[in-house]
């Protein structure tokens, strides 16, 4: 079980957030909560998610009111860089829940098997 505290951007709406919050809390897992809309995750911290994860893709939203407005091709043209202005811009951009550990290792939206695999040891 991971001890350090994990920081957790969320946005109160997202019932995928919810389910995430209440097992983490299952789990007894210490958190941190972020409002990703209000507060979210610096370009740095993306950016550092970005080499994490290596797609930037998987850090967009790309079911949400502000990827679809955005447009798909529009982000398709950005260069690294403008994606990740972006996404620090606009929390809603941004899939979640998405998570920060101490560790510096990134979790992107909620996989309950994943997560399991991850916080659970």
């Amino acid at each position: 079980m991971i001890s350090s505290m994990v920081d957790v951007y969320s946005y109160s709406r997202c019932s995928t957030c919810r389910k995430a919050l209440k097992w983490l809390d299952s789990h007894q897992i210490p958190y941190r909560v972020f409002d990703i809309v209000q507060d979210p995750p610096s370009k740095e911290t993306l950016c550092h998610a970005f080499l994490k994860l290596g797609n930037r893709q998987l850090l967009f939203n790309t079911s949400g009111i502000s990827y679809r407005t955005l447009g798909a091709s529009a982000v398709k043209a950005m260069n690294d860089d403008e994606a990740l202005d972006a996404l620090a811009s606009d929390g809603k951009l941004i899939k979640r829940p998405f998570l920060v550990f101490e560790t510096s290792q990134i979790l992107v939206g909620f996989k309950p098997e994943i997560w399991s695999q991850v916080l659970i040891k």
